[in-house]
């Protein structure tokens, strides 16, 4: 690969990095060309990418960045995610199908860097879409009782209302 060349990949990778939330580096070893596409359709699916480049040009377009990351070592496969849930989540799907593999080595969220344990914690996290669902829930379920308490009261003023025009007409 000629030095321009390099430079372009470097920096593409650097406003890819720029952009999102989390990168997960993984060690892709043991995966034939038919599991890797087979992750990288599931990655894209979520809307994830999953590259894989060179160590010293993954390092050089991760600190270019601004971010700082220990020294990668092995083949390497990074995993750029907006959504760092919804990325850790099929990659630690895809690794329970597929005997670990790929393993995690670690990665950055939020501009810190993070280890296999806290991946495996995302990934164990419900989905933004599934929270802002349970968020809005339990915002919707005081309202509704207020409503239902309000229904009865006014429900039992009418009865009231209606067992005094009753006595009324009697008398």
């Amino acid at each position: 690969m000629k030095r321009s060349d390099k430079a372009q990949l470097v920096t593409q990778m650097t406003d890819k990095i720029k952009g999102a939330t989390a990168l997960y580096y993984t060690d892709f070893t043991g995966l034939n060309v038919k599991r890797m596409t087979e992750l990288r359709r599931r990655l894209r699916k979520a809307g994830v990418e999953y590259v894989v480049i060179k160590n010293t040009l993954a390092l050089r377009a991760v600190n270019d960045s601004g971010l700082v990351t220990e020294r990668l070592r092995g083949p390497t496969g990074i995993v750029i995610a907006n959504d760092a849930v919804a990325g850790a989540k099929v990659l630690s799907d895809f690794a329970k199908e597929n005997d670990q593999r790929p393993a995690v080595k670690g990665g950055m969220f939020d501009g810190q860097s993070i280890d296999v344990d806290q991946v495996k914690k995302l990934a164990s996290m419900p989905s933004r879409d599934q929270m802002l669902a349970e968020l809005g829930a339990g915002l919707q379920a005081p309202m509704a009782g207020f409503v239902g308490a309000m229904s009865g009261l006014m429900y039992m003023m009418v009865g009231a209302l209606d067992a005094l025009r009753t006595q009324r007409e009697s008398a």
